[in-house]
C-alpha cells in the first residue's frame, strides 16, 4: 500500500492518544472473545447432542420422576433402537462450589449410548464389578487431580442430605474436540438400594430417559408415540431432541445469547463513541493538510481512503490483539479451573470478530471523511 507511511504516521502524530484507544478497542475484544468462549461453554452441548438421540422426561418438570419400568415399554414402540435412564442425583465435592454433574447409570446401556465417551476396556471391567464405582471426565479429574483408585466423597443434599462415597475405576475422554468430559456417572443399582433404605424415593423410579431412533428424520414421529404411549397415566411424559433438552439445561442460566448479546452491545456502542471521537478530533487536527493533498490533486474518494485506513487500521490493530489474547486464553483450558465444559473460542467467533473491527472502522471514519471530502480548498488551507 503507497499510503501506508502516510497513515501510519497520522496514527503516531499523538502516540498516547492512539495508544489509550487501541487500548480500549483491545480491552473490548478480548471481552468479546471471553464471552463467546462462556456461551460456548454453556450451549456448546446443543450443537454436539446426537441427531439420533431424543430425551424422554416428566411432562410437569424435570425434578418429577418417572417409573423405570417405562423403558421396557418404549423399547417395544416402532423406530427406537436403544433406551437408557439416568437420574439427578446433585452432589457437590467438599465445598458447595465445586459443583459438577453426577449421575447414576446402568454402566453398559450408557456408554453404548454415548459413543463419544472414550472409557479403557479394563477400566469398563472395573466398573462393571464394582457395586460403588464411578468414572469421571477428564476436565473434572484434572480439576481436582483425582486419580483411578482414589475414594470421591459426593454430598448430595438431595438424596438423604449425607456423603456417599464412590470408587473412581475410570477416567473418561471425549472422542471428538470439545465434548462434554466434566461429569461422573455411577451405578444405578448401587444408587437405587440405597435411597430405598434412606426411604427418599420408591425403588425403580428415574430421572430422565434417554432414547436412540433409527433413523433420524423420524425422530418427531417417534416422539410423537412416546408421549402418546404415556398419555393420560399418571407419570405423562414430554419427549425432545437431545439438543432441546441441553438448551433447557442452559436456559436455567438465562438466555445466554441474550445477556452476551446484550453486554457486547454496550460495549461495542461505548468503543464506536470513543473511536469516533477520537477520529473526528483527529481529522479535525488535520484539516489545512488536507486541504493541502486536496489542492496538489487528491481525490474526494482519495481522501476518503485516507481516512477509513486510519480508523480501519487503528481498530484491527486493537481487535487483533484482542482477540489473540482471547484466543490465547482459551486454548489453555478453563480459566475457571474445569466449571465450565467446553471451554473454547470457536473459529466463526473469531471470524465474527475480525469483521466487526472492519466494521468498527468503517462506521468511526465514515462521517469524519465525509466532513473531510466536503471542505473547500480556499478554507481548509487559511486553517493551516
Amino acid at each position: 500500500m503507497k499510503f501506508f507511511h502516510l497513515i501510519w504516521g497520522n496514527l503516531m502524530r499523538r502516540k498516547l492518544r492512539t495508544a489509550l484507544t487501541i487500548l480500549s478497542i483491545l480491552v473490548a475484544f478480548v471481552l468479546f472473545g471471553m464471552l463467546c468462549a462462556i456461551k460456548q461453554a454453556l450451549v456448546g452441548g446443543v450443537a454436539l447432542a446426537g441427531a439420533d438421540r431424543l430425551v424422554v422426561r416428566h411432562k410437569v418438570s424435570l425434578i418429577q420422576l418417572l417409573p423405570e419400568s417405562y423403558k421396557a415399554r418404549m423399547e417395544k414402540i416402532p423406530g427406537i433402537t436403544a433406551v437408557i435412564h439416568q437420574t439427578w442425583f446433585g452432589g457437590v465435592y467438599q465445598d458447595p462450589k465445586n459443583f459438577f454433574m453426577q449421575n447414576p447409570v446402568v454402566p453398559e446401556d450408557f456408554m453404548a449410548m454415548h459413543p463419544e465417551f472414550v472409557l479403557a476396556p479394563e477400566q469398563m471391567k472395573a466398573w462393571q464389578a464394582t457395586r460403588t464405582g464411578a468414572i469421571v471426565g477428564r476436565n473434572t479429574a484434572n480439576r481436582f487431580h483425582w486419580q483411578v483408585g482414589d475414594k470421591v466423597p459426593i454430598m448430595s443434599p438431595i438424596w438423604g442430605n449425607r456423603t456417599w462415597e464412590f470408587d473412581l475405576v475410570g477416567i473418561f475422554d471425549g472422542q471428538k474436540k470439545g465434548t462434554d468430559t466434566t461429569s461422573m456417572f455411577f451405578r444405578y443399582d448401587y444408587f437405587d438400594e440405597a435411597r430405598k433404605a434412606m426411604g427418599r424415593a420408591p425403588q425403580g423410579q428415574v430421572g430422565w430417559f434417554t432414547i436412540r431412533v433409527k433413523d433420524p428424520a423420524q425422530t418427531a414421529s417417534v416422539a410423537r408415540l412416546v408421549d402418546q404411549e404415556f398419555e393420560n397415566s399418571s407419570a405423562e411424559t414430554k419427549t425432545e431432541p437431545e439438543g432441546a433438552f441441553a438448551q433447557g439445561f442452559a436456559n436455567q442460566i438465562g438466555n445466554i445469547a441474550l445477556i452476551v448479546g446484550a453486554i457486547l452491545g454496550a460495549v461495542f456502542f461505548t468503543i464506536l463513541l470513543v473511536t469516533g471521537s477520537t477520529m473526528s478530533q483527529a481529522v479535525r487536527e488535520r484539516i489545512g493538510e488536507l486541504g493541502v493533498l486536496k489542492a496538489i490533486g487528491f481525490t474526494n474518494g482519495q481522501v476518503i481512503f485516507l481516512v477509513l485506513a486510519e480508523s480501519c487500521l487503528l481498530t484491527i490493530l486493537g481487535g487483533g490483539i484482542g482477540l489473540g489474547l482471547a484466543l490465547l486464553v482459551a486454548s489453555h483450558g478453563d480459566p475457571t479451573g474445569g466449571m465450565l465444559p467446553l471451554f473454547s473460542l470457536p473459529m466463526p467467533d473469531v471470524i465474527l470478530g475480525i469483521c466487526l473491527s472492519v466494521a468498527l472502522g468503517v462506521l468511526t471514519g465514515i462521517f469524519p471523511a465525509l466532513q473531510a471530502t466536503r471542505l473547500r480548498v480556499a478554507d481548509a488551507l487559511r486553517r493551516m
